[in-house]
């Protein structure tokens, strides 16, 4: 498969392989080591805008004159923000608040172009989750495949979904249509 002429400054598999089935192949993987605590005061939307920026900043900043795409993704249950649990114990009780619930995935995606202009989009989906099993819940848990993931791997929990209301892709981890488009836009061919 060609490589396109653009740096993925993100270390997910997820983004990589979704930009592959596109035919986007990036030139470069670099992962941007950035503080990704939450601001006091700081709303989902502002959180994921800021941390796709500054991937897509930090990036750019070590690969000058080069087209960067930065992302993030959030699972949101209300105003409460869902970050990658650190074991099974905390992967159960985020399991258990999204049981029978709605909840929003939002992605943010910043693309710097070679003379260094920033788009950024974000793209919020919102997903309806039946009611869990305690059974269910164990095995997911006990799978491991959300390891690495905020909040749950959606490829895993499809059985698990009564309805999505937006981006597939954006609930994978990168909203497709927005960074091709936004890609084209910044140059890549």
């Amino acid at each position: 498969m060609e490589t396109k002429d653009f740096i993925l400054a993100s270390g997910s598999p997820q983004r990589k392989k979704l930009l592959e089935q596109i035919g986007f192949v990036p030139k470069k993987i670099e992962v941007a080591d950035i503080d990704e605590s939450v601001k006091k005061g700081e709303q989902a939307t502002a959180y994921v805008k800021r941390l796709a920026l500054e991937k897509a900043e930090k990036v750019s900043k070590n690969n000058a004159g080069e087209i960067v795409l930065g992302s993030d993704t959030v699972v949101v249950v209300g105003k409460k923000i869902l970050h990658k649990a650190k074991d099974d114990e905390e992967q159960t009780r985020v399991m258990e608040l999204l049981s029978g619930r709605s909840h929003r995935v939002i992605t943010a995606v910043c693309v710097i172009n070679k003379k260094g202009v920033k788009s950024l989009k974000v793209v919020t989906t919102k997903i309806l989750m039946k009611k869990l099993t305690p059974k269910e819940i164990s095995d997911y848990v006990a799978a491991g495949r959300w390891v690495g993931c905020c909040g749950f791997r959606i490829e895993d929990i499809e059985a698990f979904v009564r309805k999505i209301i937006g981006s597939y892709s954006g609930v994978v981890g990168l909203p497709l249509y927005e960074a091709k488009n936004m890609l084209i836009g910044a140059g890549v061919k």
